[in-house]
């Protein structure tokens, strides 16, 4: 019998590269899409009004920018340039 959280909250696989901080990123990522997902829905059905449901998502857009932020997810420490120097 399926589990009902994975009918709520399905999760989709991860083919990016591996390492932990991208994993972690990617499940926020689905997180928030499903969120989104949700708040669409209920401003769909009139449940709620069309400024909530923007600054609902203005709110999780905000959470999901500090978490990329946090896990330092586009940075390249180790990133060299054409002349083979660091970037500052």
């Amino acid at each position: 019998m399926p589990n009902k959280d994975d009918f709520l909250y399905p999760r989709g696989r991860y083919y990016g590269q591996v390492k932990p901080e991208n994993l972690v990123f990617n499940a926020n990522l689905q997180e928030f899409a499903q969120k989104v997902s949700y708040i669409c829905n209920l401003e769909t059905a009139g449940k709620i009004s069309p400024e909530e449901a923007y600054e609902n998502i203005k709110d999780l857009w905000k959470s999901l920018k500090q978490a990329k932020k946090q896990l330092r997810i586009g940075e390249n420490p180790f990133r060299m340039d054409d002349d083979g120097n660091q970037p500052e």
